[in-house]
């Protein structure tokens, strides 16, 4: 069920910062006709750290109501407080989300044992398929293998995304879990890799821009066509590095608004795209045309 081109996609707003529910609908029905195969509501790329819970919540009830089972969503429903989490899971399920995705706790910068710990309480209280999500250079704790090994076994927790951009980090993992542990790739840049070694999609920001072809690329894969793959992600290796000029979704959402998806604003602490990049965005997006 969770494979493919999934797409991390962005929260709209309008110039005074509240969410645009009208453009993000708009996103939910033009990933569907590009084929995305999943949508990830209310993550890193979603601007979670700055939507409060009120947004949060209504964010997850209105994209599950509009996709209406055409194609997954997946919550985004972690956070550093493990009391948040849960609850943030439960409402995630109590509103049809299909699966949760679970940052690591961020700033506190737990150890492995308070990693654990934190994850199987969410796992112990929630009975919903759950989705680690390493991404160390954002938050500033790595789960190493031998916890999500640990954790792998617990009956809620299904797969990890993993961001790192690690192949050899994938590689050994696959030797510790179950054959049906899922493994998603959480940086554009090696994502094909990671699928050639195993893991069965990616959460992507460059899905944003280029739906149609993240999802060609990772069918290509899941269907053992490699040399067809990497000539479509060929077209697309600017746009991954593109997204990444900024923080994201400073890029992303710049990208959109140039497109005419969707207005600009981006709430602070963030601000507007450097001036300076937007021809950088403007080529790597006519490069896969």
């Amino acid at each position: 069920m969770f494979q493919g081109s999934m797409v991390a996609i962005v929260t709209p707003m309008n110039s005074d910062g509240s969410l645009d529910i009208r453009s993000f609908k708009g996103l939910l029905d033009y990933h569907i006709e590009c084929k995305s195969d999943g949508v990830v509501v209310v993550g890193t790329t979603g601007e979670a750290p700055t939507i409060d819970v009120d947004e949060h919540t209504y964010l997850i009830k209105e994209a599950v109501k509009h996709i209406d089972g055409r194609i997954p969503v997946i919550a985004g429903s972690g956070a550093n407080s493990t009391k948040e989490a849960i609850f943030l899971t439960k409402k995630s399920k109590e509103l049809g989300a299909d699966a949760c995705l679970l940052i690591t706790p961020y700033y506190n910068k737990p150890n492995q044992r308070g990693m654990y710990e934190h994850f199987k309480s969410i796992n112990d209280n929630v009975d919903i398929p759950q989705i680690l999500y390493n991404v160390p250079c954002r938050t500033g704790v790595d789960i190493d293998n031998k916890t999500v090994t640990e954790l792998s076994v617990l009956k809620n927790i299904i797969g990890i995304k993993d961001a790192t951009g690690e192949i050899d980090r994938l590689d050994d993992l696959k030797k510790r879990v179950d054959k049906e542990f899922l493994f998603l790739s959480g940086d554009d840049t090696t994502f094909l890799e990671y699928m050639r070694h195993g893991g069965k999609g990616a959460i992507s920001v460059t899905a944003n821009i280029r739906p149609d072809l993240m999802h060609s690329v990772c069918q290509k894969m899941l269907d053992q066509r490699y040399e067809d793959a990497k000539k479509i992600n060929k077209k697309l290796e600017l746009l991954h590095d593109a997204m990444f000029v900024e923080s994201n979704p400073i890029p992303v959402k710049w990208l959109l608004n140039h497109l005419g998806k969707i207005n600009s604003k981006i709430r602070l602490p963030l601000v507007s795209l450097d001036e300076k990049y937007h021809q950088t965005l403007v080529t790597a997006y006519e490069a896969t045309l």
